[in-house]
């Protein structure tokens, strides 16, 4: 009885939360808790906007469906099922995003002074943490692809290298992918750090599918990982702002789940829980399939783009067996300046004039982001509205800048210069000072500076160049980027 009942619970057609939504929808409990709109017959508008199936199941937490602070019962099975289908000792639901997801990982690992080795071209969320902890980044600068102008993953000299220089350090941080689908040898990082008796933390985000993928680069769990961010609302089908936190079998879960509190709603969204909880069922029933469609489709719009010439798709052939030592090929980057354009000026005129809206566009690249609801169709007419695109607009291209990665000069902590007496001025009077905020192109999100970097020339040329170009910054105070804080 208890092993068929154990086997059931690890039964990947079961969607526990789903389950117990649908039982309850069917009991017609009067509610007299919040959400306030009852069921929708309060907010009219809402209803008629989001449609009764959803606000129906907009619910808040009761024994029949489990607390997220402390499951014990179908939200503990969804977590169980999770961590079965992604092969991690266990998984958490998060509902404050991948950021919360990232941000649980670092404090998990790193508290005020610990030291943290990186990459510097990490999301936000990884240096936010820095800030909540007063934990100490390490940078391993990744070495930048000069054609194309992006950063690219970390070699593992120089994962060895600050190990050797750092060897109190408690984690290394690793993105597998990069945004641009560049990948470290994670494995070999992994056995780096836990030789020196460090943990082993992945950021995720846009690697979901590389747990149900034949012929994608190895997931963090797979290659023996600590901790990893999964961002199940990129690749994975779920609601936006839903995420998975996979821990390894090193890691203690209930402390996890203490750090995870210390931020986390108490109101968890069962929409977006129910939305992972009937993801991963997706994913562990049909991803295998799905992804290498995925995989057959961005390898045949890389082909097309390439042979329209002047745009550079690229793809394996980057691969050098070390700061890219893998490629994830469902990712469709392109390279845009040889048509003149710049990757935000091509993202730009493919939604205002073609009704295309890819992920982003950045001073050299666009990257269209490809999963499990494209189809052969939508593909073709990106590749044909790129096609046209350089027929109509093709420039000269000299004069625009590439450089997408700026090594930054760490001056004081990011906890210290964010909390530190501080001043704001012009931008261009800032140069040598130490700033203490963010300044960023979102998407992706990764900072351009982050609090406790100097300020260089270089930096404010980048700056008003991405504005000047159209990218939709984001960071400081001032909403225009007039004025920066710095250190007083």
């Amino acid at each position: 009885m208890n092993e068929n009942k154990a086997r059931s619970r690890l039964d990947q057609r079961r969607a526990p939360i789903y389950e117990a939504l649908e039982r309850f929808r069917q009991m017609r409990v009067v509610p007299f808790d919040v959400p306030g709109h009852k069921r929708g017959r309060g907010n009219p508008e809402l209803t008629a906007f989001l449609g009764q199936q959803c606000v129906g199941v907009d619910v808040n937490s009761m024994k029949p469906l489990d607390n997220l602070c402390h499951p014990v019962s179908v939200i503990r099975e969804a977590e169980e099922l999770a961590a079965d289908a992604f092969g991690a000792a266990h998984a958490f639901l998060m509902v404050g995003g991948t950021t919360s997801s990232v941000q649980s990982m670092v404090l998990t690992a790193c508290k005020r002074g610990d030291e943290i080795i990186l990459p510097r071209n990490v999301h936000r969320s990884v240096l936010n943490a820095l800030v909540l902890c007063g934990a100490v980044p390490v940078y391993v600068n990744p070495e930048v692809d000069k054609r194309l102008g992006i950063s690219l993953g970390m070699k593992r000299e120089q994962v060895a290298k600050a190990i050797k220089e750092h060897p109190n350090a408690v984690a290394v941080l690793v993105n597998n992918p990069t945004y641009y689908g560049i990948c470290s040898d994670l494995r070999a990082i992994v056995k780096m750090a836990h030789d020196a008796g460090m943990l082993c933390l992945a950021d995720e985000a846009h690697g979901t599918h590389f747990y149900f993928g034949g012929g994608l680069p190895v997931s963090a769990m797979a290659a023996g990982a600590d901790m990893a961010s999964v961002s199940m609302h990129k690749s994975g089908g779920s609601l936006t702002q839903s995420s998975l936190l996979l821990i390894g079998p090193n890691v203690h879960q209930g402390y996890v789940r203490q750090i995870i509190n210390l931020t986390q709603t108490t109101s968890g969204s069962y929409l977006l829980m129910s939305s992972l909880d009937i993801s991963r069922r997706n994913l562990a029933l049909r991803g295998r399939q799905v992804f290498h469609q995925v995989a057959d489709m961005a390898e045949y719009a890389r082909e097309e783009i390439n042979a329209v010439g002047g745009y550079y798709a690229f793809g394996k052939e980057l691969c050098n067996g070390d700061s890219v030592f893998d490629f994830d090929t469902t990712k469709l980057s392109v390279h845009t300046l040889d048509i003149g354009l710049a990757g935000i000026e091509v993202y730009d005129i493919l939604r205002d004039e073609y009704d295309i809206q890819i992920e982003f566009g950045d001073i050299g690249n666009i990257l269209a982001y490809l999963s499990i609801g494209d189809r052969p169709q939508e593909v073709e007419r990106l590749v044909s509205a790129l096609a046209e695109i350089k027929r109509r607009y093709r420039t000269d291209g000299s004069g625009l800048l590439s450089q997408e990665y700026i090594d930054p000069v760490v001056a004081a902590s990011p906890q210290e210069a964010f909390y530190a007496p501080k001043k704001s001025l012009p931008l261009r009077e800032t140069e040598g000072m130490v700033c203490s905020e963010f300044v960023m192109c979102y998407p992706p999100g990764i900072p351009i500076l982050a609090p406790g970097e100097r300020i260089t020339k270089e930096i404010l040329n980048y700056i008003e160049y991405a504005k000047a170009k159209g990218c939709s910054m984001t960071g400081p105070e001032d909403p225009e980027i007039l004025h920066l804080n710095v250190l007083a």
